[in-house]
């Protein structure tokens, strides 16, 4: 069953079914909105999320190869034809592959990186949370992950303090928000407050 993790394991389901809750709220007259990720539409965040859902999937089982082998950042992502059907379905099969408890254990590799598998089953959710938070505030809709999703994304972006070689790359400085969700926000390098026709926060 994916529904429950060991313990001491994040579990992916419930960010991945809040990601998935928003896709209905997505007009085909949204595709072209601007987000909070200065690169991308909102075409290319739900291209960037099928993509990250597909690899991430496949680091979970360890099938390491085309999917687990390019970084995300070579190219802007392609939405495909037909992605309301296929990303809910590859947003699930990556749940159900991090609910494996042998997912997190050994070594595994994700956007062109190896690296503990432990560490990757966290970037994928961390992935989720932030994304989610995106595509909602890019299309209007209200979000609210988990806790404990918000927790395990909190104790990975502060970990890249502001001496971490990723920090102003990867990650923002870190602002202290109000809420737990714009605390982890604000540690990825976007504003809580951003809305669209705002000009998207540089990550």
């Amino acid at each position: 069953m994916d529904s429950t993790t060991t313990p001491s394991l994040p579990g992916l389901r419930p960010a991945a079914d809040a990601v998935a809750r928003l896709l209905d709220g997505v007009g085909d007259e949204r595709l072209g909105d601007p987000t909070p990720c200065p690169e991308y539409a909102v075409r290319e965040l739900l291209g960037h999320l099928l993509g990250l859902a597909t690899a991430f999937r496949d680091a979970a089982r360890k099938e390491l190869g085309e999917t687990t082998g390019v970084s995300p950042d070579d190219a802007l992502p392609v939405l495909e034809d037909g992605w309301r059907a296929v990303l809910p379905r590859r947003l699930d099969e990556m749940a159900r592959a991090w609910a494996d408890p042998a997912a997190w254990e050994g070594e595994t590799q994700a956007g062109g990186v190896g690296l503990p598998a432990a560490l990757a089953g966290r970037v994928a959710l961390n992935e989720l949370v932030i994304h989610g938070w995106d595509l909602a505030r890019a299309t209007g809709q209200p979000y609210a992950p988990a806790e404990a999703s918000l927790h395990v994304s909190y104790a990975l972006l502060e970990a890249a303090g502001d001496d971490d070689p990723m920090r102003g790359t990867i990650f923002g400085p870190v602002v202290e928000g109000a809420s737990l969700l714009d605390q982890v926000i604000a540690l990825s390098g976007r504003r809580p407050d951003w809305r669209p026709g705002e000009r998207a926060a540089e990550r």
